[in-house]
């Protein structure tokens, strides 16, 4: 047992005296306004970052200690956002690298000298532990970077640190929080600070939205990059499963896991997957971009999925109306799919089975600092520090997931085999073919719920087919639609297996008409609208 959390180190290495570096002038040109909305190179997209480094308008170095500077007060302190959870001890030196790279002429790829936080259930080289944000992992430093990071790091992009996430990527417990780990503490909504930053890359999407690196990566299973990419007001995209390697990531489903990239811009989320796919239908996504994509296309209009919230609706047939006007053919789709009565069974079966199976496996490759071997090490090992690990919530899903037997069972085949029929050929596939269209669209989610500490995840009822993507393994791509009372929705793009340039293109497509991400503003609550305070006082009406 641990008797005390500060006896735990979280960090890798501390940035504090970065605090006061000339850089952060430089880079930031003024200081930050109360509400720490950040100005200068800082506010800027990916693909802006890129062109001011090749440029010699800012150099990576700057860029790095501008952006622990910003973490060391917007992200440990000020709001306290808690999306980044370890910060690189090699990143300062691997900027410098990048820049003298420059100096010479070696130029490494499109993302040369730019600052990225992995999602930290995503193993890298560095001196940092690949946690899952569980005290079970915090020594878990592999020393060998996942094909993701490889990618990224020929590309040139400089691996800044490691985001909070939901522990074990939100698959311990039926009653979890999204966005807390044991590790990390709860991470925060930037737009609406009691708000819930959502899903397991919560910190992913926090963080690139508040401005913590030029992008991030996030990981999903079922939803967890369009949630938090709708939640905190960026792009995030889904690729197909497969296109990027699941190799030395802390995993849940070898069916449906897939990392993608969540950044402020459709085009930075090219560039990063650029660097991040080795699948083989691995294409150009960046030269692959067309403002001009929606002209002549039929679109499917997801209406079955819209949901009841009024505002979502609006904001969904604002889009609708960009994707017209732009020449697109709107084809309304009224009926959802029929699935199996059991689908949601049988869902949730598949990842209890394929989470202990790839877990396990995962954990037998761990560094011997790491003492946990096997799920049922894990589940144990919480037991013996629920002080700190069960805290708030239980492991109901670590104890159902290890009473399966083993990817052989007939009752996981079956199910995994229904479920993919179902989300594949008699999903999106069906959808595409029998309206004849050549895209799929719908809202991607509701307005943020808030945390909830005691109840963990209350949410609306949520339209969007996010679930659908996720389990077929489709591409999707999630693009800033608006705000409803500042906080952020998003309007999505389905597509069919291995579209992904395709996927890409249409949410560049929507988004250059649009442009429609808002800065996060760190209110406290909704009450912090004039709006809202009113409506929420006692009225004297004598």
């Amino acid at each position: 047992m641990i008797a005390a959390w500060a006896a735990v180190p979280l960090i890798a290495c501390s940035p504090q005296s970065n605090n006061n570096d000339s850089a952060t002038t430089q880079t930031e040109q003024v200081a930050e306004t109360p509400n720490y909305v950040p100005h200068g190179w800082l506010a800027k997209t990916l693909p802006e970052i890129a062109a001011g480094i090749k440029a010699g308008e800012v150099t990576s170095e700057e860029l790095v200690q501008s952006y622990i500077a910003r973490i060391n007060r917007v992200d440990w302190d000020g709001p306290t956002l808690q999306s980044v959870l370890s910060l690189n001890p090699n990143a300062l030196a691997d900027a410098r690298a990048a820049d003298a790279k420059r100096v010479r002429g070696e130029t490494l790829g499109l993302l040369h000298g730019v600052p990225i936080l992995l999602k930290d259930n995503i193993e890298s080289k560095d001196l940092v532990a690949t946690t899952a944000g569980a005290l079970a992992l915090k020594d878990n430093i592999t020393g060998r970077d996942s094909p993701l990071v490889a990618g990224l790091r020929d590309a040139g992009a400089i691996i800044l640190g490691k985001a909070n996430l939901s522990q074990w990527a939100n698959f311990r417990s039926n009653d979890s929080m999204s966005g807390w780990t044991a590790l990390g503490g709860q991470v925060r909504n930037p737009h609406m600070l009691d708000r819930n930053p959502c899903g397991s890359s919560s910190g992913s999407g926090a963080g690139a939205a508040a401005s913590m690196a030029a992008g991030t990566v996030g990981t999903e299973t079922n939803g967890s990059v369009i949630c938090p990419s709708n939640a905190n007001g960026i792009v995030g995209f889904k690729p197909t499963v497969g296109l990027v390697s699941q190799q030395y990531i802390v995993p849940i489903s070898s069916s449906q896991d897939t990392a993608g990239p969540m950044t402020k811009s459709v085009t930075g989320a090219a560039m990063m997957l650029n660097a991040m796919a080795t699948g083989d239908a691995k294409t150009d996504y960046v030269a692959a971009l067309d403002v001009d994509m929606l002209r002549g296309k039929r679109v499917g209009v997801l209406r079955y999925s819209q949901g009841r919230n009024n505002d979502v609706i609006e904001k969904f047939n604002a889009a609708l109306k960009v994707l017209e006007d732009a020449g697109a053919v709107l084809v309304e789709i009224d009926e959802r799919p029929e699935f199996p009565s059991d689908f949601g069974t049988s869902a949730l079966n598949v990842l209890y089975y394929e989470f202990k199976s790839t877990l396990n496996e995962y954990l037998a490759d761990t560094p011997d600092t790491v003492k946990t071997r096997t799920l049922s090490d894990v589940i144990a090992f919480n037991l013996d520090n629920a002080d700190v690990e069960l805290a708030l919530y239980d492991q109901s899903i670590f104890d159902a997931s290890e009473e399966t037997t083993d990817l052989n069972d007939p009752v996981y085949t079956k199910a995994r085999d229904s479920i993919q029929a179902a989300t594949r050929a008699g999903g999106i596939d069906k959808l595409l073919a029998d309206n004849n269209v050549d895209i799929l669209v719908a809202p991607t989610g509701a307005p943020s719920s808030r945390i909830d500490p005691i109840n963990g995840d209350v949410w609306p009822p949520f339209p969007g087919a996010g679930s659908m993507a996720a389990i077929a393994g489709y591409p999707h791509i999630t693009v800033p639609a608006g705000t409803i009372h500042n906080l952020s929705v998003g309007f999505s793009f389905i597509g069919a297996k291995d579209e992904d340039a395709k996927v890409l293109s249409y949410g560049y497509a929507y988004e250059q008409l649009t442009n429609l991400r808002a800065e996060p503003q760190y209110l406290n609550s909704a009450e912090d609208l004039p709006d809202v305070a009113a409506a929420m006082r006692r009225k004297n009406f004598d």
